[in-house]
């Protein structure tokens, strides 16, 4: 029975590091190394060997993180070929109406070893999040149609992961757990005033801002009082909302008015210029254990969850546009990732516990057979004791390119040229144009900020 037993768990454990990337190597530390390269003058030099996982048990997730860093290199023809990809998967996955046999497999094998071995479907804010980058692949590719189609179909994604949350919200209390408490309430701290992963308000911005650049300003009013109800305090949203109010001539003009003081309009000499700045990466999340009790003994498991993150950076500042101006949040990613994990915490937690009670019983099941041999139970408790060491992984993927946060700053000035800096980084020219947008994206990984401007 034991040299059965070991053949098998051999094999299971050989297969499952071809087959499923994550079952055994946890995702932050295979992601590293990329996120690495995207300070180094050439940010895409291992692109092949994360690009050449795609087809895998986590191919959706190295597909967007392909797309991204492609794009990030200013490869915006790579980059949409990647997201491409991922779009095709996540769409596969909402055809799959039956069960598959690769479905099934997968299932079974997360029983026993651990939710990694679950192919990655993404969560809700990286599904948005991907349309939209898409969105700047086209636009900054030269198709503002193109791009139009992407955050239309990023704000239609918002709805259906609302609609989709509140069916299958789940509550934990029928599986009290003082550690699983503990943690729901520190990632709620973490989260801070967000209260869901699918409502983005860079989303509903970057939407809003493709349709006023469509001379569709009713549609841009829409999206950027939506931006507006989840980052309310942001001072350049709510200058657009006056903006935009005023020119459309609506009843909620005087009251805007009141509330945020007079619109700004541009003088006919004047364009504008519109900064969206990323900043930093978002957290990875790390494993904690959780006791479950069974049968009068305590189990232990893994889960994932977020460490307190140091506080968020301090506003962008942007000189070189005669006055000083001052980037604002638009956004924090990261508090969507964490909303996210909370939102999956029932689910997880079910899964767990039934993952637990499925290692006991092959424990029993193990140790039975070796006291009937009489000669084997100790080395049966071994081995079954590293299996379930090696196997105990909390599934800590998400897409780890992301940024931390975005901000955004916009002004109206005089048509010309400028020498343009943010923050402590190199100063980059710009062109303004007279009734025209410079519309200027501003990725920071770490040491290095890579600038990209199109006029629109």
């Amino acid at each position: 029975m034991l040299r059965t037993f070991c053949i098998g768990l051999t094999i299971s454990l050989g297969l499952s590091g071809c087959a499923f990337n994550s079952v055994f190597v946890n995702y932050p530390s295979q992601i590293a190394p990329y996120k690495q390269q995207l300070n180094s003058d050439s940010p895409t030099a291992k692109i092949t060997d994360l690009a050449d996982n795609i087809s895998g048990n986590d191919g959706l997730l190295y597909a967007q993180e392909s797309g991204r860093i492609m794009q990030i290199a200013g490869d915006f023809t790579g980059s949409k070929t990647y997201y491409q990809q991922a779009i095709d998967d996540y769409q596969i996955f909402d055809d799959k109406a039956i069960v598959s046999a690769s479905k099934l497999g997968a299932g079974a094998s997360s029983i026993l070893l651990n939710d990694n071995a679950i192919p990655y479907r993404g969560r809700g804010y990286e599904r948005i999040m991907l349309h939209q980058y898409q969105a700047f692949n086209y636009l900054f590719s030269g198709d503002a149609q193109g791009a139009l189609v992407e955050v239309r179909r990023s704000n239609e994604l918002q709805s259906m992961e609302q609609a989709r949350y509140q069916k299958s919200q789940k509550s934990v209390q029928d599986m009290a757990n003082g550690t699983i408490d503990a943690q729901v309430a520190q990632l709620s701290k973490e989260a801070g005033n967000v209260t869901s992963s699918f409502l983005n308000a860079y989303s509903y911005y970057t939407t809003g801002l493709l349709h006023e650049l469509a001379s569709e300003p009713n549609d841009a009013f829409i999206d950027y009082r939506k931006a507006a109800q989840i980052t309310p305090d942001n001072v350049y949203l709510q200058q657009d909302l006056v903006r935009l109010a005023k020119q459309l001539g609506m009843p909620q003009y005087d009251e805007f008015k009141r509330r945020w003081g007079e619109a700004v309009m541009p003088t006919p000499d004047q364009g504008q210029v519109v900064f969206i700045i990323e900043r930093d990466f978002v957290p990875e999340k790390q494993s904690i254990t959780v006791p479950f009790p069974l049968n009068g003994n305590i189990q232990s498991a893994s889960l994932a969850t977020y460490q307190p993150q140091r506080l968020l950076m301090n506003n962008s500042q942007i000189q070189g546009l005669g006055t000083p101006l001052t980037a604002q949040t638009i956004a924090n990613i990261d508090a969507l990732a964490i909303n996210a994990l909370k939102e999956d915490l029932p689910a997880a937690l079910f899964r767990q516990a039934a993952r637990i009670y499925a290692k006991y019983q092959m424990n029993r099941s193990v140790q039975s057979s070796s006291q009937r041999a009489n000669n084997q139970i100790d080395a049966a408790a071994m081995v079954m004791q590293i299996f379930n060491v090696i196997t105990e992984q909390a599934d800590r993927r998400s897409w780890l390119t992301l940024p931390r946060q975005a901000q955004i700053a916009r002004q109206f000035i005089d048509a010309g040229s400028y020498n343009v800096r943010l923050n402590s980084s190199q100063n980059v020219n710009i062109d303004v144009k007279p009734n025209r947008t410079t519309l200027i994206w501003a990725i920071e990984t770490g040491n290095r900020t890579r600038f990209y401007s199109i006029i629109i």
